[in-house]
């Protein structure tokens, strides 16, 4: 059984997951290694040019790890090898956000209910395939429902540890 550490005053009492942890219907875990951008542009086309693809163009629509956030808003998680152009001339502001941010991944049943315990917003009404930006108790996070029991939540590292401790105790309240 995993002992969950009460929340603590000082950061310095709690430690990222570095394993899985499993309990009441959940896994929860640490993201692969991925790269991560800011993307803003008035255009769509203009980004769609430097990606090379077609990109989601509705807020919260998702495809491939590229998540529409707001009108000239997009937030990109991609494969730890891939890297955008950047640099003068571009129409396009792109931001490399891989240092700031990491992500956690809930899984299973129970999945729902835990991040339900924290967050504002009906995540039972959000589709499949869409993302959000949103808070969990007061921490700004970026989620993915991936599937119907498989969610990614994209969390600042200075939060991580906090939220990663925030997930277990909702985990280890969740039925």
């Amino acid at each position: 059984m995993v002992e969950i550490a009460p929340m603590a005053v000082s950061a310095a009492d709690l430690k990222l997951g570095t394993e899985p942890v499993e309990a009441a219907g959940v896994r929860l875990s640490i993201a692969a290694d991925l790269v991560r951008y800011s993307l803003r542009a008035r255009d769509p086309a203009v980004l769609e040019g430097v990606l090379g693809r077609d990109v989601p163009k509705r807020i919260g629509d998702t495809d491939a790890g590229i998540a529409c956030l707001g009108p000239d808003e997009w937030y990109v998680v991609l494969p730890d090898n891939f890297d955008l152009p950047r640099g003068e001339g571009l129409a396009v502001s792109v931001v490399d956000v891989s240092s700031r941010a990491l992500g956690l991944v809930l899984e299973g049943p129970g999945a729902l209910a835990v991040l339900c315990s924290g967050c504002p917003l009906d995540l039972a009404r959000m589709g499949v395939g869409r993302a959000t930006r949103t808070v969990f108790e007061t921490v700004e996070i970026v989620i993915w429902r991936e599937s119907e029991t498989r969610w990614h939540v994209e969390v600042w590292r200075s939060f991580a540890t906090w939220l990663w401790h925030a997930f277990l105790a909702a985990m280890h309240g969740a039925k």
